[in-house]
C-alpha cells in the first residue's frame, strides 16, 4: 500500500500531487508537478531571477490549478481555486446567481458527490496552492541564509506565500466544515492545516499523519499565517504598477484578517483590523470602475485581485468574460433582481454593470474583455471591508457608526442620495440593520464569488440565520417575465432548500483522497 500510494503520486490533499522544480525555469513551470523523484528545486532557488518565477509560479498556481489529470494541457482543470471557479462556485452555492446550462449544476442542485470534478478540484488545487507555497517559503528561507538574497526581498516573498497559504486554507473552511459557532468553541473539525512542502518520500509519510484538527485551531493558524504576512510583506505604497493590486501587500493581509475575523464572530478585531486600511484606500466615486478594464488593475478600492491577461488567463472554460458575459453560463436571478432594498434606479442595475440579454434575461457585466479574458478576479475590495465594519458595529450596538458605513457603500450607487440613503429611522431594530447591510453585500458583491461565505458563516446565527442552502430558481434560463420589476419575486423555486442540519451543507472530502489517506478518510463529512 505505502508503495502503492507513492507510485500514484500520493493521494490529492497529502501530497497535493507533490510539486518540484523542471528544469526550465519559465514562470508557468517553474514548481510544476513532478515525480517525487526528479526534484530540482535547488535550481530554483539559487538565483534571484528563478526565485521571482518562483513565486510568480505560487501566484499561477492561484489563478489556474496546479493538478493536471493528463500530460495534455487540454485536460488541466483552469481557474481553479481562485479563478472563475472561486467566482462560479460560491455564486451557485447561492441563490442569487441561476446556473443557465449544466457547467455548474452538480455545485447549483447541491448533488455532488466524492467525485464529482468540480468539487474535487477544489480540494485538489487548494492543497495544491498550498504545497507549492510551502516549499517555495523552504526555498526562499535557504536563500536568506545563503545570500542570494537579501533579508528584505527574503521577508516579502515570505510574507505573500504565508498571505497564500493563509487564504487557502480559508477557502476551504467555508466549503468542508460547519461554521465557527457550529460549537460553542469551535471544537467541530476543521481542515489540515499544512505548514511544511511535501516533496519527498519522507514528507510523503508525514503529510499522511496530518489530521483536520479543529475549526478554531484552523482559524489559530490563518491568523498566525496572516499576522506575518501583515509583518513581512511590503505595503502598497512600495510596489508599482499592477503588483499593488495582484501582489499580496500588507493591507491584503490585514482586509483577510478582516475576512477571518467577521467569520468568527469577533466583532471588535474586525473594527480593530479595519480601522488599520483607513487610509489606504476609498471606494471609487461609482461602483463600476474597479470593473472597468482600464481600471482593473489600477483604482483606489481594489486590494487584492487575481492577475488575467491576453498571455495568462484561465481559459474559454474558466475565463470569468466567457462564463459570465459571452458563453451566458450564469445568469442574475430574479430573487435578487426583484429585492425591494435593491432600489430600481440604484446604478448596480446600469449597462455598466449588468447585461440584458435580447431575452430579457439579466447577466453580470463586471467582466467584459470576452476576447482575451484579460478581466481581474476580484477576491478582496475595500467595500467589503467597510460592510464587514458596519455589520460589526451594528452588532456591538453601535448603531449610528454602522449606519454610516452602511450609507458609505450603497450611496454611491443611489440616484438621489439625499432621499433614498437609509436613517436611522429605516430600521426597526438591530435585526433588521443587520439584515440591509447582509442584503447590501449581496447587491454589491453580485457575481464575485462572495454569497456562498455569508450563507455558510450566517447558518447558526442569533440575528439574522440562514436556513440552510437556499432555495432558488431551477436550472436554467429564467424567463423575461421574472424579471420585472416592482414586487418581490415570489414565482417557482425549482430547487429546494436544504436545511442546515444536512450533510449536504458541506462537500465530501474527495474519493481519490480517503482512498489514499487512512487519516482522512476516517475524518469524512459525516453521511459521505
Amino acid at each position: 500500500m505505502k508503495n502503492n500510494i507513492i507510485k500514484r503520486g500520493l493521494s490529492v490533499l497529502s501530497a497535493s500531487l507533490v510539486m518540484a522544480m523542471i528544469g526550465s525555469c519559465s514562470e508557468a513551470d517553474t514548481l510544476d508537478l513532478q515525480p517525487y523523484n526528479n526534484i530540482y528545486e535547488d535550481v530554483a532557488f539559487t538565483t534571484p531571477v528563478n526565485i521571482d518565477l518562483a513565486i510568480i509560479g505560487v501566484y499561477n498556481a492561484a489563478q489556474n490549478g496546479v493538478y493536471k489529470t493528463a500530460p495534455d494541457a487540454a485536460n488541466t482543470p483552469r481557474g481553479y481555486v481562485f479563478g472563475a471557479a472561486y467566482t462560479e462556485q460560491n455564486d451557485v452555492r447561492g441563490e442569487d446567481m441561476v446556473n443557465t446550462a449544466t457547467f455548474y449544476q452538480l455545485t447549483y442542485t447541491a448533488t455532488y458527490d466524492g467525485g464529482s470534478p468540480n468539487n474535487s478540484h477544489y480540494w485538489i488545487n487548494g492543497y495544491g496552492l498550498v504545497n507549492k507555497a510551502n516549499i517555495t517559503i523552504a526555498g526562499v528561507k535557504k536563500a536568506g541564509e545563503t545570500g542570494v538574497i537579501t533579508s528584505a526581498v527574503r521577508d516579502n516573498y515570505l510574507g505573500e506565500m504565508y498571505f497564500l497559504r493563509a487564504l487557502a486554507h480559508l477557502e476551504l473552511l467555508k466549503h468542508f466544515s460547519r461554521p465557527y459557532n457550529f460549537t460553542s468553541d469551535a471544537s467541530h473539525p476543521g481542515i489540515p492545516y499544512r505548514t511544511t512542502a511535501i516533496n519527498t518520500p519522507a514528507a510523503i509519510e508525514e503529510g499522511l499523519k496530518v489530521g483536520r484538527g479543529t475549526v478554531a485551531e484552523t482559524y489559530a493558524k490563518i491568523l498566525a499565517d496572516l499576522d506575518l504576512a501583515e509583518t513581512l510583506t511590503a505595503d502598497k505604497g512600495s510596489r508599482s504598477g499592477n503588483a499593488r493590486i495582484t501582489r499580496a501587500t500588507k493591507e491584503a493581509a490585514i482586509a483577510l484578517k478582516v475576512r477571518a475575523y467577521l467569520n468568527m464572530r469577533n466583532w471588535q478585531k474586525v473594527l480593530d483590523e479595519g480601522a488599520k486600511l483607513a487610509t489606504s484606500y476609498n471606494l471609487t466615486v461609482t461602483p463600476d470602475v474597479p470593473f472597468i478594464l482600464a481600471n482593473n488593475y489600477n483604482n483606489t478600492e481594489s486590494i487584492f485581485t487575481i492577475e488575467n491577461s491576453a498571455n495568462t488567463n484561465p481559459g474559454t472554460n474558466a475565463g470569468l468574460a466567457s462564463m459570465y458575459n459571452d458563453r451566458s453560463l450564469v445568469c442574475i436571478s430574479p430573487i435578487i433582481w426583484r429585492n425591494t432594498k435593491w432600489l430600481v434606479d440604484d446604478k448596480r442595475r446600469s449597462a455598466s454593470m449588468v447585461r440584458t440579454a435580447a431575452s430579457g434575461v439579466k447577466f453580470v457585466n463586471k467582466y467584459k474583455d470576452v476576447t482575451n479574458l484579460s478581466d481581474g478576479a476580484p477576491i478582496l475590495r475595500y467595500a467589503e471591508v467597510l460592510l464587514s465594519m458596519a455589520e460589526a458595529n451594528a452588532r456591538l450596538g453601535n448603531n449610528a457608526a454602522a449606519l454610516e458605513l452602511l450609507n458609505k457603500v450603497r450611496n454611491r450607487s443611489l440616484a438621489n442620495p439625499a432621499t433614498q440613503a437609509y436613517t436611522s429611522s429605516s430600521f426597526a431594530d438591530v435585526t433588521a440593520l443587520v439584515d440591509a447591510i447582509i442584503t447590501e453585500r449581496r447587491i454589491e458583491f453580485l457575481g464575485e464569488g462572495m454569497r456562498w461565505g455569508d450563507i455558510h458563516r450566517l447558518l447558526y446565527d442569533d440575528l439574522v440565520p440562514t436556513p440552510g442552502i437556499p432555495a432558488k430558481m431551477a436550472n436554467g434560463m429564467p424567463t423575461a417575465a421574472s424579471f420585472t420589476l416592482g414586487t418581490p419575486y415570489t414565482g417557482p423555486l425549482g430547487v429546494a432548500m436544504i436545511p442546515k442540519t444536512d450533510f449536504r451543507i458541506l462537500w465530501p472530502i474527495p474519493n481519490d483522497e480517503v482512498v489514499n489517506n487512512p487519516t482522512l478518510a476516517s475524518q469524512q463529512n459525516p453521511g459521505w
